[in-house]
């Protein structure tokens, strides 16, 4: 398998999309919102991409679920292993590609996320404690969060369970507990992959976050989440789905003006940028060679560099 990571807005979807085509290969998003249905804008599915030379490139594990489903990590790598199969029972190569350190650290070290048969127990021990004592249990974790995971209680806790999961699976001597049931059991395989990521210097991925975002508020981003509130989505549970569609529904219920959602969300974005590579630099740490791109090279460019690499 080839996998494409990087921050958010380093044009990973055009990359892996050429790749899967110069390779006889598939793409498998790592992305934890693309899976949503009718969340294109905010999340960026740049379906475009994926048509190469007139030829549409097949892409999985985009647009499975609808909005307002909970989708967690133990679904995905349900959800990778039938596509990764599928795609290799062809012959096809996968082309795992997204920003969400989670999902990708969860295929790449083959997460072994059992249900463990005290998380119900565990679960209720939290929620008699104040939320400044679980925010101080999530970060005793060594598993990165979102900040934003502190903002609401039910997302903290949910961020607790799956820090807490994550470092079980991520430790051999203290592997998750089984369940009895087998259906909540996963065997996940080791999977050899190669690793590359897309790298600009800091100034240039901020400009292109802002050029980007402008073109999404001004192309359609607020009427999507207007329809998303339409179609029956609490404005509670949209703003849940990342920073997009948190800002944009802050906009639309009244509790920030026009200018400054577009000044408070660029900035947010650009923290979320830089939470992201400080992920992809830990991996590093932890033994994920990445090899790392210059994303200011022409795309032919960057395929040149990974045919280097692998040989290709």
């Amino acid at each position: 398998m080839i996998t494409i990571l990087g921050p958010t807005a380093t044009g990973k979807t055009a990359l892996a999309a050429r790749l899967a085509h110069a390779f006889n290969g598939e793409v498998i998003s790592a992305d934890s919102r693309q899976v949503y249905r009718g969340m294109n804008i905010g999340t960026g599915k740049d379906y475009g991409d994926y048509t190469v030379d007139g030829d549409q490139v097949p892409f999985h594990l985009i647009d499975i679920v609808d909005p307002g489903c909970e989708y967690n990590i133990y679904e995905y790598q349900k959800d990778f292993l039938t596509a990764y199969r599928d795609i290799r029972a062809r012959n096809r190569l996968p082309v795992l590609c997204g920003g969400s350190g989670m999902y990708l650290e969860a295929v790449l070290k083959g997460y072994q996320l059992a249900r463990d048969e005290n998380d119900d127990d565990f679960l209720a021990s939290l929620q008699d404690k104040p939320d400044s004592q679980l925010v101080e249990i999530l970060k005793s974790y060594k598993t990165p969060h979102n900040i934003t995971d502190t903002e609401e209680r039910p997302r903290l806790l949910k961020a607790i369970m799956v820090a807490r999961a994550a470092e079980k699976a991520a430790s051999p001597e203290e592997p998750a507990g089984k369940s009895t049931d087998p259906a909540n059991n996963l065997a996940f395989p080791k999977i050899e992959s190669v690793v590359f990521g897309i790298d600009f210097p800091r100034g240039l991925v901020k400009a292109r976050i802002a050029k980007r975002l402008e073109y999404r508020l001004e192309h359609g981003m607020i009427g999507e989440v207007e329809q998303l509130l339409a179609g029956g989505i609490s404005p509670e549970r949209l703003m849940k789905y990342g920073l997009e569609y948190k800002f944009v529904t802050m906009f639309l219920t009244g509790n920030i003006s026009r200018a400054n959602l577009f000044l408070e969300l660029n900035i947010a974005i650009r923290q979320f940028a830089k939470r992201q590579m400080t992920w992809f630099r830990r991996m590093e740490k932890q033994g994920i060679t990445i090899h790392w791109i210059d994303g200011r090279m022409p795309l032919e460019k960057k395929v040149a560099q990974v045919r280097q690499v692998t040989g290709g």
